[in-house]
């Protein structure tokens, strides 16, 4: 999401406010703090923040002989989510269809039946081959195989299922809305050091548009987590040390509207270039994470995430949310900042900045937040097109 920390004041600031609010920057402020915790040593030292989230990743005879939690992370990441959806031959929701799931890992198998709006999963089924087998009465059993890998969102792909007789037929596949759910679901769970807010990135292959709601709905998700008001003190706090703003004040009159400030300045700025200006202009507001390719090329794809996003329609175009956004906000802030830390040439040279706060956010999300985001599942080589 765009957040609005990064302003020039006059005066001698601390440089780790500075610092900090270079960092906080990107469509997910709470991604780069991590990043600040790192260089300033409030948490983690970097060997302990390399060693340990990597030990959970990527499998190694010492972490093997580790502790049960890196266990539980290894067992997380070797299974998957096998789901789909039933459907009759007109396009209605199909209750009550038995699926039945087998495997080389589990060859008794289990079964679940479809719900109420059709839809069955599977969860925590181990990597490798499996079998299905769809039936109803009326209907002709059908089967359907399949790859799944560990740590993949499987989703089944279109299948028909003849009633018998012949004269009518079952579809089991998810309609893109509840593909996008799916995948909004597996991205809330995406927290770096398992502490801090990522959802706006999505490490699949192949995501599925949002739409408006889904927009809406991760503005708002990401703008009441509790870290995102933690963060927000804290930041607060470092900008009453260093006397920024000081039209405020100090003690706690000041520090409150330090604060009031530097929420309004994330819940606006994450609405209007995260929800509004998406949802109005077609566009996506997450990183899709590329991970492949050479450095080079990953850095221009980074570097491109200021300037140039995917619409709904999938296809690369300019990021209007982004820029425009970036200047939407800023104005607003005129509304609840000191006199002394408002004016047009502040104003256009902080959007600017903003702009390229996304672009460096895009590197931080290509090279380094991944190994330390919990949940981020494996990857497979992404099949859509880059910018």
């Amino acid at each position: 999401m765009t957040v609005q920390w990064m302003r020039r004041h006059s005066g001698k600031k601390s440089w780790k406010a500075d610092a900090c609010r270079w960092l906080v920057s990107g469509r997910n402020v709470w991604m780069t703090l991590s990043l600040y915790a790192l260089l300033c040593g409030c948490g983690l030292s970097v060997s302990q923040a390399q060693e340990a989230p990597v030990a959970q990743l990527l499998p190694s005879t010492e972490a093997a002989s580790g502790t049960d939690a890196a266990e539980q992370s290894g067992d997380q990441q070797a299974t998957g989510t096998i789901t789909g959806t039933v459907e009759d031959s007109l396009g209605a929701v199909a209750a009550g269809a038995t699926v039945r799931l087998t495997s080389e890992a589990q060859p008794a198998g289990q079964e679940v039946q479809s719900g109420d709006n059709g839809q069955f999963s599977f969860a925590h089924i181990p990597s490798g081959p499996f079998h299905l087998q769809i039936s109803s009465t009326g209907f002709v059993s059908q089967e359907v195989s399949g790859l799944l890998r560990p740590g993949e969102f499987y989703i089944v792909p279109r299948i028909m299922l003849a009633v018998s007789g012949g004269a009518s037929e079952m579809r089991v596949n998810l309609s893109p809305v509840d593909v996008a759910q799916e995948q909004i679901k597996e991205q809330e769970k995406q927290r770096v050091f398992g502490i801090i807010p990522n959802f706006y990135v999505t490490y699949d292959p192949n995501p599925a548009p949002l739409n408006a709601r889904q927009k809406f709905h991760l503005a708002w998700k990401s703008t009441t987590d509790p870290v995102t008001f933690l963060g927000v003190g804290f930041l607060a706090g470092l900008e009453q040390a260093g006397d920024d703003f000081s039209g405020y004040g100090q003690g706690f009159q000041g520090y409150m509207k330090r604060y009031e400030a530097g929420y309004v300045d994330v819940s606006v700025g994450t609405f209007i270039g995260s929800a509004v200006l998406p949802s109005l202009l077609k566009q996506d507001p997450r990183y899709f994470y590329r991970g492949t390719g050479s450095t080079r090329s990953r850095i221009g794809y980074g570097l491109a995430n200021g300037i140039m996003c995917k619409g709904d329609n999938k296809h690369w175009q300019p990021n209007y949310s982004v820029i425009a956004g970036a200047f939407a906000t800023g104005g607003i802030s005129y509304l609840y900042y000191p006199p002394s830390d408002r004016g047009l040439g502040l104003l256009v040279q902080n959007s600017l900045i903003r702009v390229a706060e996304s672009s460096i956010a895009g590197i931080f999300q290509e090279f380094v937040i991944r190994r330390f985001t919990t949940r981020a599942p494996h990857l497979r080589a992404p099949d859509h097109d880059q910018p």
